[in-house]
């Protein structure tokens, strides 16, 4: 690790909790102190490297807790590399990812677990953890689960989607619930009724609905919102905290503000996504609806009313990106004949902060709330905080320079995603990363790309910290 000095002078320094006007000064790759503009203490602060703030935010990095490098699904696998995607990540403001290791049917979780750390090792341009998928819920898995807590594998995610490849039913989450209730672990839920969809599926193909836009339709908002009730009762019996993720509908998050107003510990999640396209987009046509395809699917416009008021009224608490890339051309094609064969997964990692802060300049979050849902919020949920998603003396030195007033379009023709479309082809916003640290070496250096691969460490993670 490098025994430099930085000092990070004369920037608005915005946390979860307060913003001021200070300097951050960065020692062997923590934060070591801040002080105020001006005052005597950082007068005498002395550095080996000067980064000029003035006029700009310094932020904490991005955690982004729902990510997919290399996703094997339908037959192909996520265009970004662990290398690729982390890479991207920095771009936007993102210092962290926590990835999904998969366990296969009738596989170990320590087989999947051991492949993702192989897939990660050595690559990685910020710094990474995992959550587990569980496919095969039985007593063998169960008892392991205890041990991925001890190594720092915390939460686990269960599908009530996705019948022959991920699904578990009600009796198998109920056991992987109670067993998280007794080890600490957070159990995070894919809410859809996949049975149902199933059947919805097969009639929509069978009476040629084969475009995406169907994708949407046989994967009802009901369906959502059933599950998630489902789920939130399976978590009360087992006196088990629940993480539901990416939620994207109006009657989902009722479902969840239901639950909290009773005081359970019960948690949501939805993704710029959600918040930003809309059915609309999936209706696309010459099939570019497939670009928009992912599940939970992509709602009509007027629930994003509910998503905005959730992210406000806490009922959510972060904004993640499930971001599971996979280019048109060739991987969205497979499913030309039939939208139940298009790869289910949107790019998104290097766009959130952003998108993020386009809601601020719209006034729809403030900027601590920003950050809160993007930094402070996960790295509590899964127990990464404070050594990520905050700015303070002791956390890592994962330090974003923002440019609040910089404009910018977002394109495929600019993005460093390994993906050939950007979701937001063309769309405006106000706001740009200009520098980013992590652990204090720089990554990206006034917008050039200056970090390196294997940088990124594996990172052990706390119990939920919303629990304590």
């Amino acid at each position: 690790m490098s025994s430099t000095r930085t000092l990070i002078r004369g920037g608005l320094v915005i946390t979860a909790a307060e913003e001021t006007h200070a300097d951050v000064l960065i020692e062997d790759g923590r934060i070591a102190a801040l002080a105020a503009h001006g005052s005597g203490a950082a007068a005498s602060w002395t550095a080996d490297r000067a980064i000029d703030a003035r006029g700009k935010y310094v932020l904490p990095g991005g955690v982004d807790a729902h990510t997919h490098m290399e996703m094997p699904f339908g037959g192909t696998f996520a265009a970004d590399t662990f290398e690729s995607g982390t890479r991207a990540a920095a771009w936007g403001g993102t210092t962290t990812i926590v990835d999904f290791a998969v366990q296969a049917p009738g596989q170990a979780l320590r087989e999947g677990l051991d492949a993702w750390y192989a897939k990660a090792d050595g690559v990685c341009a910020i710094d990474y953890a995992f959550h587990m998928i569980m496919a095969d819920v039985n007593e063998s898995s169960l008892k392991e689960m205890d041990l991925l807590v001890q190594e720092g594998i915390t939460s686990f995610k269960l599908f009530m989607a996705y019948p022959g490849v991920f699904y578990s039913d009600d009796g198998r989450i109920l056991r992987a619930m109670q067993r998280a209730s007794g080890n600490g672990g957070l159990i995070m839920m894919h809410a859809e009724n996949g049975i149902a969809i199933d059947v919805l599926v097969e009639q929509a193909l069978a009476a040629g609905r084969t475009d995406p836009r169907h994708h949407g339709e046989v994967r009802k908002v009901l369906l959502e919102a059933e599950a998630t009730h489902r789920a939130i009762q399976l978590a009360r019996v087992a006196d088990a905290p629940l993480y539901v993720v990416h939620v994207s509908a109006e009657e989902a998050v009722a479902e969840l503000a239901a639950a909290r107003d009773k005081g359970l510990p019960v948690f949501g999640e939805t993704c710029p996504q959600y918040l930003f396209l809309s059915t609309d987009n999936l209706a696309e046509p010459d099939f570019e609806g497939a670009k928009y395809v992912c599940s939970t699917p992509l709602r009509p416009k007027e629930h994003q009313a509910a998503l905005w008021r959730g992210l406000r009224t806490d009922d959510l608490q972060v904004v993640s990106t499930d971001h599971c890339p996979f280019c048109f051309a060739g991987q969205k094609e497979l499913g030309r004949s039939d939208f139940s064969k298009i790869p289910n997964g949107l790019p998104g990692v290097e766009n959130r902060m952003d998108l993020l802060h386009q809601a601020v300049v719209e006034g729809k979050l403030t900027r601590r709330r920003w950050i809160d849902i993007a930094c402070a919020a996960p790295a509590r949920m899964f127990g990464l905080y404070p050594r990520k998603g905050t700015i303070a003396p002791g956390a890592d030195a994962d330090v974003v320079v923002y440019a609040p007033d910089a404009g910018q379009t977002l394109s495929a023709a600019t993005h460093h995603m390994a993906v050939d479309y950007s979701a937001y082809e063309g769309k405006k916003i106000t706001g740009q990363v200009e520098t980013v640290l992590s652990r204090g070496e720089l990554v990206i250096d006034r917008r050039e790309f200056t970090g390196s691969a294997g940088h990124g460490r594996f990172t052990p993670r706390a119990t939920c910290q919303y629990l304590t």
